[in-house]
């Protein structure tokens, strides 16, 4: 599957990326160019709607710590529906502690 992205950010300064496909090395870099635009708008939280995302390589994960980074650690960032392969993936790097996995958002 194809890779595809879109961001947003909405009157409220909530930002949403929608991520479908999978995320390799090579996409990641589109998902870092949209971590970096919805950044100059401030947001106060983060969406990261990844229902249709099939994969997420260590490239995608790098930019889930540069969203940290570039948006400061008190940022929420919430995932939206993960696929259970993407679940493992943040449980066995350990970076489930930096986001917020649940079934809708608003909750």
């Amino acid at each position: 599957m194809s890779f595809s992205i879109s961001s947003d950010v909405d009157a409220q300064k909530v930002a949403t990326i929608t991520l479908a496909g999978e995320l390799d090395s090579l996409s990641s870099r589109e998902f870092q160019s949209a971590i970096e635009h919805v950044a100059a708008e401030n947001p106060k939280e983060l969406v990261l709607r990844v229902e249709d995302l099939s994969f997420m390589s260590s490239a995608g994960l790098r930019v889930l710590i540069f969203s940290k980074q570039k948006m400061g650690t008190n940022l929420p960032i919430f995932m939206v529906k993960p696929q259970s392969a993407i679940v493992d993936t943040l449980e066995k790097t350990g970076l489930q502690h930096s986001v917020n996995i649940v079934d809708e958002y608003p909750a």
